[in-house]
């Protein structure tokens, strides 16, 4: 097995084109089978007389994931190369389980395992980035493995819906139905995921290394950019509460606007948006210097806030269908979302030539996103919007956090401009006896 491995590496690393191809395709494969044994059980209602059980079980499940998030700040950021393909199975491992409980266990004690599904699954995004981040590549690799959770959460609601019209099965028995499809292809994509031979010295030379951290490591790297990451984990964290809810209730509010019995209607919207969101982020790869591409990535994110709030405006207003209204939101909030979770903090390592790892940023923002997404659907469930309908719900909630994500964007914007610049600045000084030449991190 360790000699076939090797013959694959070497194949691989002698070949950047087909090692990027490989890694694209395998990073989306494994990730959207993830998504198999998280959101099918979204494409069904829950509804039990007049109590709406399903919002109960997004909350359950979402805790867990939330938890899940915020231990993977330090399990993800120390986590070593040896080991990873393991974790990826036994967590996938956990959460079929549970499906298999929640399935058997009466209501409302299922809830109880829609938390257990959600508590190792926010563990595997980092855990599959991992393979891939430091390469000049990533930008692509990244983008491809980012717009898995477009498609793949279209797709398993997709299939979970076609296996409760077509085949009779239970919306109960359905998520763990749905899971077991995709265990096999789980189990084969993370093997290939093994295959992928580490960064190379010419990617470490353009991306800097990327290594386990430590705790002083972690308040290290918090210290040095502490206003810039409090900007965009403020704006990520709207950014994902109005994502996350948009993919959770998508089939209520298809329900609402009579489009629940439309062929194909969660990936119609979706496959378009994936194309159209893996093409303009896979241009990022074509911008060599990596602070140009930090800041492009901001602009990336503001015309995404613009789409999202101009079409829910224009939605409120009358003037664009709810299909309209979904597709350019949508297209709206994953060209904001999508460079979060890929580029965002590759980037900003390798501009300010800092040595740790992207897992470590993108869970703190991640864990305070779904902290936020929580709060929101609590507030929505037991606050003065309980009785909205999750239409006008969502395209007042997506309104409101583009405006504030834009100006979060921009303060973002302002302030690593000005931290790169004094930097240079502060590195290009010859040394005197008073004053020693400045090392940037």
């Amino acid at each position: 097995m360790q000699i076939t491995q090797r013959f694959f590496q070497k194949q691989l690393r002698g070949n950047k084109v087909l090692l990027t191809i490989y890694a694209s395709i395998v990073c989306f494969c494994t990730y959207s089978c993830m998504y198999a044994f998280r959101k099918p059980f979204s494409a069904a209602q829950y509804q039990v007389g007049d109590i709406d059980f399903k919002v109960i079980l997004v909350i359950s499940q979402g805790i867990g994931y939330m938890i899940s998030k915020f231990a993977g700040i330090k399990i993800i950021s120390e986590m070593r190369e040896r080991g990873r393909g393991k974790g990826i199975l036994m967590l996938t491992g956990i959460a079929a389980v549970a499906l298999f409980f929640f399935a058997v266990t009466p209501y409302p004690y299922n809830a109880v395992f829609m938390f257990i599904n959600g508590l190792p699954l926010g563990m595997i995004w980092g855990l599959v980035f991992g393979y891939v981040e430091g390469r000049r590549s990533t930008e692509f690799i990244g983008s491809m493995m980012c717009v898995s959770f477009i498609f793949s959460s279209g797709f398993v609601k997709q299939v979970g819906s076609w296996l409760m019209k077509d085949y009779h099965v239970s919306e109960y028995w359905m998520p763990f139905a749905t899971g077991m499809i995709f265990m096999l292809p789980m189990i084969f994509f993370v093997l290939l995921l093994e295959q992928i031979p580490p960064p190379d010295a010419d990617d470490i030379a353009n991306r800097t290394e990327r290594k386990p951290m430590t705790a002083d490591d972690r308040s290290a790297l918090v210290a040095k950019f502490l206003p810039g990451l409090i900007a965009l984990v403020i704006t990520y964290a709207l950014l994902s509460i109005v994502r996350d809810l948009r993919d959770l209730f998508i089939a209520n509010i298809w329900k609402e606007n009579h489009y629940d019995n439309v062929k194909d209607i969660f990936t119609s919207t979706e496959n378009t948006i994936s194309v159209i969101v893996l093409f303009a982020i896979g241009l990022m790869i074509v911008i060599k210097d990596n602070f140009t591409a930090f800041l492009v990535n901001h602009a990336m994110v503001a015309v995404g806030f613009v789409f999202a709030g101009v079409s829910s405006y224009l939605f409120a207003q009358g003037t664009i269908t709810a299909y309209n209204w979904m597709l350019f939101a949508g297209l709206g909030l994953y060209l904001a979302y999508v460079p979060f979770n890929a580029l965002f903090f590759e980037r900003l390592l390798a501009a300010f030539r800092y040595t740790a790892n992207v897992g470590f940023l993108i869970y703190i923002a991640d864990s305070f996103g779904y902290l936020g997404s929580i709060g929101v659907l609590l507030f929505k469930t037991f606050g003065l919007s309980h009785d909205m309908q999750w239409t006008s719900f969502m395209s007042t909630l997506i309104i409101g956090t583009s405006v504030v994500g834009l100006l979060g964007i921009m303060l973002s914007f302002s302030y690593f401009n000005w931290k790169y610049k004094a930097e240079n600045v502060a590195a290009s000084e010859p040394a005197t006896a008073e004053k020693p030449a400045s090392i940037v991190s």
